[in-house]
């Protein structure tokens, strides 16, 4: 992208005025609906890069008959801003780094990774999952931002929070997958969490929630793509940890470049934001 194409996208910086009792809300439940953190102007103008970037790096190709119930959940791109400089703009936004800092608790935060979720009309369920499963980081102060490019209506696979599960850490060696759904389901009912998602989301608002909060989307039922771009965060100063299952390892590789255990996780792909 030409560098006066570039300038001339918002510069999403600026602070986003986040509440004590938002803020708080977080710490207590896990989750946090906030809105237009971009305005409906600003995503209208990164949205056709990032979903460029979707359609040239997406891998996924069979008919959803074919898929497994992971292939059938969207089409998942990883780490766009490393292929296209506009979609860079956007993930490497001040407003946002900011806004995960403050909810966090921390001055800074680092990226681990961005990821494109494309739930295709007809897509099926995300079952149930904790994203910090996957991820090999000794910190809880871990957060991902979910926004949508375009207006999402609750037959569209909305995120889908049980309140307070956060609170409980790691629950299960269980990747996303028809057991994960099937076990952290009945969890949820037995604990009793309170289970809340949006009836609907505009573009540019945004939930933002804990690496150890159970979620879960529904289906695609529309005859429309959900576009969702996600950003993770983490706190500046945590430590990669020995892996404790294949997937912790594979995203040692990949997203902190091998990094061994107990030492800063700080690679060249993880800056400082905020």
């Amino acid at each position: 992208m030409e560098t006066n194409t570039l300038t001339a996208l918002p510069a999403l910086t600026g602070h986003y005025p986040a509440t004590a009792e938002q803020v708080d809300f977080f710490a207590q439940n896990g989750y946090l609906y906030l809105p237009q953190v971009a305005t409906a102007q600003e995503v209208a103008a990164y949205r056709p890069a990032i979903k460029d970037a979707v359609k040239r790096l997406n891998t996924e190709t069979r008919k959803m008959e074919d898929r497994d119930t992971y292939g059938k959940a969207f089409l998942q791109t990883m780490n766009l801003w490393r292929h296209d400089a506009a979609v860079k703009r956007y993930v490497m936004a001040e407003r946002f780094a900011g806004l995960a800092a403050q909810l966090l608790g921390v001055e800074r935060v680092r990226l681990y990774h961005d990821q494109a979720l494309y739930k295709e009309p007809g897509g099926g369920k995300t079952p149930w999952h904790q994203d910090q499963y996957y991820w090999p980081i000794d910190t809880n102060r871990t957060v991902t931002m979910w926004m949508p490019l375009i207006d999402l209506t609750d037959d569209m696979g909305i995120l889908t929070f049980a309140a307070q599960s956060h609170r409980q850490g790691f629950l299960e060696n269980l990747p996303i997958s028809d057991q994960s759904q099937a076990v952290l389901e009945d969890y949820v009912q037995q604990q009793g969490y309170p289970v809340w998602r949006p009836s609907q989301m505009r573009a540019g608002d945004a939930t933002f929630h804990a690496g150890w909060t159970l979620h879960f989307a529904p289906g695609n039922t529309s005859n429309l793509m959900r576009e969702v771009m996600t950003i993770i965060y983490y706190a500046d100063g945590a430590k990669v940890t020995q892996p404790a299952n294949l997937n912790q390892e594979q995203d040692r590789q990949t997203w902190f470049l091998g990094l061994e255990p107990g030492q800063p996780a700080a690679s060249e792909i993880n800056p400082v934001l905020g």
